[in-house]
């Protein structure tokens, strides 16, 4: 696999392990055993598991890549602003519910 920089995959190394959870659907929908299907397409028992679990849950929307998590746009400074607004809490910017909380909002 790819990895770009900071040890995320690539967009490309992303599609293909995609790819390869997509063919893990259609053995699952062929009654394959997560054995059989994990020697097949070179991975885990475990990730299969963890495929055929998803896959049962949400169907093949629960299988599909969710993205690049992507990077932070904000630099240190900004961060800790940031955190000293939310912690002043929600009324003194506008906000009358908790919407937007410091445990809400993912850095």
């Amino acid at each position: 696999m790819r990895y770009a920089q900071g040890g995320r995959l690539t967009d490309a190394a992303r599609a293909a392990r995609e790819r390869i959870r997509l063919q893990a659907v259609e053995r699952f929908e062929g009654g394959e055993r997560n054995r059989e299907i994990a020697a097949a397409l070179r991975v885990t028992e475990r990730s299969v598991e963890r495929w055929r679990r998803a896959w049962r849950e949400r169907g093949e929307v629960g299988i599909l890549s969710k993205g690049s998590p992507g990077r932070s746009r904000l630099g240190p400074a900004q961060i800790a602003r940031l955190e000293r607004e939310l912690e002043r809490g929600l009324l003194v910017h506008g906000w009358a519910d908790q919407r937007w909380t410091l445990a809400r909002v993912r850095l």
